[in-house]
């Protein structure tokens, strides 16, 4: 057998160079986290260049070229090796502000679907509020939230005169809502196990809840009150009840496995991890809005003017879309646009990670 070697270059420099940038992707950015597919790829640029290296050794005497294809491999055969006892080490900055916002990116269509779900349960809440306004009773959980608006915020801005109306139990109060909204997010998770139905009935009713709520505030002409007293604990909190529906419609995704030819076990194993980051990412954000409600949002006017908390909530709202648009980008374009090697006088298209044309994949 001859082995024709311009021809041999040309066909196998593509998957020589695909190999080298993953391996960059590895050695060069910490936060790389390759999902199954990928990692199954890796292990077939790294059999196939094995084999090239065989028939390079066997038929030629050049050694350029034999030594980068040596290099190359002993890296590849390394690096999968090492990350079997590598002990991995948790890093809360790079979790909170790289991990969390690119694996909400990562799943962004769940996301918008449960905003869509959310909102239509919040259309839904109104227009009953506004046909019959006796459905209070029926909708809305609580009994505070029953009575009418003008009377509850005529009862809470007498009590917002006391300055220390919830001295001793601020910590309390504030541990009470974060645990039991970290709790509903963490349902709304796991109904994702009833394929997403739970979990969509969890997201429409919680919609429901806000928007009769809004409309009943909004008709009683307390718009000023409602939005002073939602937006700087609610712009935290709603979103991060979204972010826990999310979760629950990937877990859902993965369990139905649309368009997916592998197998349940390995469509969970590829979801896991973007699920713990999600569901700890959540918990931290509902810590911070337990903190805000039970310290600034239940102090109404005149202790601290509704402009000042209506603007708190604002602000703090565009803070988080853009920690969730931009966050954690720049080490996204690192990892998938790094700068590789060239061969010498040749072309390297684009890495793709999911090719399904090879005959040996």
């Amino acid at each position: 057998m001859i082995l024709d070697l311009d021809k041999f270059i040309a066909t196998e420099k593509t998957y020589w160079a695909e190999l080298e940038r993953l391996l960059m992707r590895f050695e060069n950015h910490s936060a790389y986290k390759p999902d199954f597919d990928q990692l199954k790829r890796f292990h077939y640029l790294y059999q196939r260049t094995a084999a090239d290296l065989v028939k390079w050794t066997t038929f030629s005497a050049e050694s350029e070229m034999r030594h980068y294809l040596e290099n190359l491999v002993a890296r590849a055969y390394s690096r999968m090796h090492e990350a079997r006892g590598r002990r991995l080490r948790f890093r809360p900055k790079r979790f909170f502000f790289q991990d969390f916002p690119q694996t909400i990116r990562r799943h962004i269509n769940a996301l918008w679907l449960s905003i869509a779900v959310f909102l239509i349960g919040c259309a839904f809440g109104g227009v009953v509020i506004h046909l019959d306004a006796g459905t209070k009773e029926v909708i809305l959980p609580f009994s505070h939230l029953q009575i009418s608006p003008a009377e509850r915020v005529a009862k809470e801005e007498k009590a917002a005169e006391d300055q220390d109306r919830l001295k001793g139990r601020k910590t309390t109060f504030s541990a009470f809502l974060m645990v039991n909204n970290i709790r509903v997010s963490i349902l709304a998770l796991a109904l994702g196990m009833t394929w997403g139905i739970g979990t969509l009935i969890m997201l429409f009713y919680n919609g429901v809840i806000l928007g009769a709520v809004s409309l009943d505030y909004v008709l009683g002409g307390q718009t000023k009150f409602l939005i002073g007293w939602l937006l700087p604990h609610g712009s935290i909190e709603i979103p991060a009840i979204l972010l826990a529906g999310q979760a629950g419609l990937v877990l859902a995704k993965a369990l139905i496995g649309w368009g997916q030819s592998i197998t349940l076990r390995d469509r969970l194993r590829k979801i896991v991890n973007d699920l713990m980051i999600l569901i700890f990412g959540i918990a931290i954000l509902l810590v911070w809005a337990g903190l805000i409600e039970a310290f600034f949002s239940q102090y109404h006017e005149p202790v601290i003017p509704y402009e000042v908390k209506i603007g708190f909530g604002t602000v703090q709202l565009i803070l988080l879309i853009a920690f969730i648009r931009w966050a954690g980008r720049k080490t996204e374009k690192e990892i998938f646009h790094p700068k590789g090697r060239n061969f010498k006088n040749s072309e390297i298209t684009p890495v793709t990670l999911d090719h399904k044309d090879s005959k040996f994949f």
